[in-house]
């Protein structure tokens, strides 16, 4: 069994569209993701197979899940269940850092 390790300085962010980045390492079961929002982003709404849960560690969002709307400040947390359409507006004037665990892993996120 290879274990996966490594450190989280040295992880590079990627771009995903204007005002959106992240970081991402995953394990066999699991993918861990940072995700960096500055304000007046484009929100994408999306769905996926994955279970999401989400906590903002800066700043402020609206979490869009399926017909409801959440809105977490550092610390809050929110579950995304699979297949349901969602996306994070930052409502704050600071960037909005959130931490996502998904299951089961997303290796897409941390291909080059």
């Amino acid at each position: 069994m290879a274990l996966a390790s490594g450190n989280w300085n040295d992880l590079k962010i990627k771009e995903l569209r204007p005002g959106v980045s992240r970081k991402a390492f995953t394990g066999e079961g699991a993918t861990l993701a940072i995700n960096y929002f500055v304000p007046g982003h484009a929100p994408a709404p999306h769905h996926h197979i994955f279970e999401q849960i989400a906590m903002v560690l800066e700043g402020e969002a609206d979490f869009h899940v399926g017909d409801e709307v959440v809105h977490l400040t550092k610390g809050g947390i929110v579950v995304i269940p699979p297949n349901v359409e969602h996306w994070l507006v930052n409502t704050g004037d600071e960037l909005c850092v959130n931490m996502d665990v998904f299951t089961p892993k997303r290796p897409e996120y941390v291909e080059d």
